[in-house]
């Protein structure tokens, strides 16, 4: 029964995770949502930029605590390995919902793009950015990513067995394809309010620290293998491949 449970639990984190991926897509680029990221302003802006930063500081230390090698050590003397991933995926988006639900709207108007071929190119972009997301979690392992391989497993009572280290494809380019979606996704907008503004600096510059510690994990669990990768394919931004 209980490693039902903890399938239950993980397709549970899981699709909670996708939601709220699905409502982020929403969120930033005012589509369909009840509530967007530049939503009828409710607050001053010196209130609404100081309630922002600390929401998304909630999602920021949340993301980057909980990821931390040493965190996952002393979390799981409590929290069973199976089900520690998909946890983690939870919490994460239960700090994202957190954020969407009292994100305050700021306002003002830092570009609006009147040419409809503009218009056009930049939700080209935001939209493959999000697509970009999606496609590099599919290259590495989607299902371990976030979860769900390692509940299936414990079903099955086959011990969890590390993927492994590849770079596939996008991964040849820049070694966080991910991140570099989100980045796109966050920045490609016809329309750049305040609000928008705040949260695209301050998620980029999360991005930007966050992967130094992934980086130095990285480099510590891989050794060498990683550290060749660092040599030849830059971190988020496509340049040439270094010789």
């Amino acid at each position: 029964m209980h490693r039902i449970l903890a399938l239950l639990y993980g397709v549970f984190s899981y699709s909670v995770f996708f939601v709220t991926f699905l409502y982020a897509i929403g969120f930033v680029g005012n589509l369909l949502v009840p509530k967007s990221i530049d939503s009828t302003t409710t607050t001053a802006f010196a209130q609404s930029l100081l309630i922002n930063l600390g929401l998304l500081s909630i999602f920021a230390i949340q993301h980057s605590v909980m990821a931390r090698p040493a965190f996952k050590h002393w979390w799981t003397r409590f929290v069973p390995p199976a089900i520690e991933r998909s946890t983690y995926v939870l919490l994460s988006s239960l700090a994202l919902i957190l954020l969407f639900w009292l994100w305050q709207p700021m306002d003002g108007v830092v570009w609006q793009i009147e040419n409809t071929a503009g218009r056009n190119v930049l939700w080209g972009l935001f939209w493959a950015g999000w697509i970009l997301v999606l496609i590099s979690t599919f290259l590495i392992n989607h299902f371990d990513l976030f979860g769900l391989r390692q509940v299936y497993l414990y079903v099955k009572g086959k011990a969890y067995t590390y993927p492994g280290f590849k770079t596939p494809f996008l991964y040849k380019l820049v070694r966080h394809p991910i991140m570099l979606g989100f980045v796109i996704a966050f920045w490609a907008t016809p329309d750049m309010s305040v609000g928008h503004l705040v949260f695209s600096v301050t998620t980029t510059a999360y991005i930007l620290i966050a992967l130094r510690f992934e980086e130095h994990d990285l480099l510590k669990f891989h050794g060498k293998a990683y550290e060749d990768y660092q040599q030849k394919v830059s971190m988020i931004i496509p340049l040439p491949r270094k010789k």
